[in-house]
């Protein structure tokens, strides 16, 4: 007798859809990558972004990473040009009707040098986000200085790098209160090592593959407290181990206390630092089972996250993949290792012939499990001569769980699925404080846009803003479980760091589906403080003060 298999049938969430407001939102940014014949590497791994509150107004404000002026022949050492608008980062702020108003030039954050990423935290805890930009070639580091404006002071704070930065987060791995900073360097790659990939019969230069260059170590700095960061990389074992970075995420992937960092490597074996609680790190994807496919292969990752996706309450991952490979779920088992997933949980059939940068692991419809969006490319954008099934661009994915598998339902969601973009980072927040997630995506060489979920506060929900005292002052690390009313559990933990080069709204949201309310939340600082709030009321954005 044949076996028949099931799969999982599953709409998308009646009346939840995304919609582009990006005509009407002010934001009219055009991401300027300045592409060259020369088929220079970085021309195509660029375009960050960041949802985050500059301004404490409670609405959450948008950053877009821009490129460059790169002229054929670029020598290094040369310096490129950022002067032109056209090449400035750009900073939105939040006009609470739906629209946002450029204050770039009065922040003082255009920026300078080729831009990659960014990163968001509150790294001196004086209640005002502060904001790193990744470059090739080095980072920015911008203090908020609480009235509008930024101040550049990456020298003084001793956040001295070379080479080619790409994501970045803040954390705080040693829970002494004070963030520290965590920074992916890509490839030992610059304009001198530059060669010739392609085919000069068919299809032309391309974008040479990472294979062709050498790994190269990332960066971690601590925080002294007093503005200023030390290199702590080969004192911690971080550097001891090079890679291809291009996404970062952490989470507490023991259940031990303390941050522990994954880091997607394209082409290369993924990493999985954990933490020792004694300033140190062991790399341990190889022997957690999460370095490889389940058939020992490497695959490109780039935009990565660790959340909880099946809600059992141990912290997964999930990274995105070129085309012709499939993007990775390792399922955490508990016991410090992990299993590929991604093929049971038919993520694997989904993206095959997708390439992934921005992603999120969220709960898009509110009704309490966690599903997965992504934003998608091919690296070549003349990939389609070459292999004509694959395409340079491509549309956006958002995919619903169900029985613990995942269905795609980007065509019930909103006609901006149809379209076809050359998409990289992806910031997640609720642009509109209405209780569902909204994203903003980045494209290369070109805009970017602004996609407001409608549909998802139909069911119930709650969002937390934690603010530490012990703690450092944005919470991030902290582990909230929530118990509703009629039993059922999530957890989560507060972050700013996921995707591919972007910065997260800090804010945790919970859907709460039907249910009628919560029973309690249970915080657990990083300072160990453990903190309960009882019965608290539902589709309001809560904010809780360490005690």
């Amino acid at each position: 007798m044949a076996t028949v298999f099931l799969l999982p049938i599953a709409a998308a969430t009646p009346g939840v859809s995304y919609v582009d407001i990006t005509p009407s939102s002010g934001i009219h940014f055009r991401q300027s990558n300045s592409a060259t014949p020369e088929k220079y590497l970085i021309e195509t791994m660029t375009g960050g972004v960041a949802v985050f509150d500059y301004d404490n107004d409670g609405w959450a404000d948008v950053f877009l990473v821009n490129g460059a002026r790169i002229r054929i022949g670029q020598r290094d050492g040369e310096a490129l040009d950022k002067s032109a608008p056209e090449f400035w980062n750009r900073l939105y702020r939040n006009n609470h009707d739906g629209t946002f108003t450029d204050v770039t030039e009065k922040a003082g954050v255009r920026g300078s040098g080729y831009g990659m990423g960014a990163a968001v935290g509150d790294f001196d805890n004086d209640g005002f986000e502060d904001l790193l930009v990744t470059n090739y070639g080095g980072v920015i580091l911008y203090r908020n200085n609480g009235n509008g404006t930024f101040t550049d002071i990456s020298q003084k704070a001793g956040l001295r790098v070379d080479g080619w930065t790409s994501s970045a987060g803040f954390f705080d791995y040693d829970n002494d209160g004070k963030l520290d900073l965590f920074i992916c360097r890509y490839l030992d790659w610059d304009f001198s090592k530059n060669k010739y990939c392609g085919s000069r019969v068919e299809g032309g230069r391309s974008y040479c593959h990472p294979d062709n260059f050498k790994p190269i170590s990332n960066y971690l700095f601590h925080n002294n407290g007093d503005g200023t960061f030390t290199d702590v990389s080969a004192k911690s074992h971080i550097a001891a181990s090079p890679g291809k970075g291009l996404g970062v995420a952490f989470a507490d992937f023991n259940n031990d206390g303390r941050m522990d960092v994954t880091v997607a490597n394209d082409s290369f074996q993924q990493f999985l630092f954990i933490n020792n609680g004694d300033g140190t790190f062991t790399e341990s994807a190889l022997a957690a089972g999460a370095g490889y496919t389940d058939e020992g292969k490497v695959f490109a990752g780039m935009g990565t996250d660790a959340a909880d996706v099946n809600g059992d309450g141990k912290p997964d991952i999930v990274t995105t993949a070129l085309s012709n490979e499939t993007y990775a779920y390792f399922q955490n088992n508990g016991d410090g290792t992990f299993s590929y997933n991604t093929n049971v949980s038919r993520l694997g059939q989904i993206t095959r012939l997708f390439g992934g940068w921005g992603m999120r692991i969220f709960d898009y419809d509110n009704d309490g499990r966690k599903d997965l969006f992504f934003a998608n490319s091919h690296v070549m954008d003349n990939i389609g001569k070459m292999q004509p099934h694959l395409e340079y661009l491509q549309p956006l994915l958002l995919l619903k769980q169900a029985g613990g598998k995942f269905v795609n339902v980007s065509n019930q969601s909103g006609a901006i699925f149809t379209q076809k973009w050359a998409s990289r980072g992806a910031a997640f927040g609720d642009l509109d404080n209405d209780g569902d997630i909204d994203i903003v995506v980045a494209t290369c060489g070109g805009p970017a846009y602004v996609l407001r979920n409608e549909g998802g506060n139909q069911n119930g929900w709650i969002g937390l803003d934690l603010r530490g005292t012990k703690s450092n002052r944005d919470a991030i690390g902290a582990k909230v479980t929530l118990t509703s009313q009629s039993g059922t559990v999530q957890y989560g933990m507060v972050t700013t760091t996921a995707s591919y080069q972007s910065a997260q709204d800090k804010r945790l949201f919970f859907g709460l589906g039907s249910g009628r309310g919560i029973r309690d939340i249970v915080i657990v600082w990083p300072s160990g403080v453990k903190q309960t709030i009882e019965s608290p009321a539902i589709r309001k954005l809560l904010t809780v003060v360490e005690k």
